[in-house]
């Protein structure tokens, strides 16, 4: 194993209370539940295949409504709804 390097890191809280619960879980310190997850992450970066951008087709070709925020599902669901109920 490669020696290990002292820093400081700042997590967010509900990480770190998480993290120590898995670490006393699992007989294991902190510092290796930490080490285990960056490994994994980096892991799955590394096997992960690039992705395509999603493209969103429309109706007619006159794209969004205006208004529509496709981040805001509960707005666009009760759009959705109003044009449901309309017809």
């Amino acid at each position: 194993m490669l020696p290990c390097m002292r820093t400081t890191i700042r997590l967010d809280e509900q990480l770190l209370i998480e993290a120590k619960k898995q670490a006393a879980e699992t007989g294991r310190t902190l510092t290796q539940v930490i080490h285990d997850a960056l490994r994994e992450a980096f892991a799955r970066r590394r096997t992960s295949k690039p992705r395509a951008p999603v493209r969103f087709s429309t109706v007619g070709g006159q794209g969004l409504q205006p208004g529509v925020d496709l981040d805001d599902t509960a707005a666009l669901l009760d759009l959705m709804e109003r044009h449901d109920d309309a017809r």
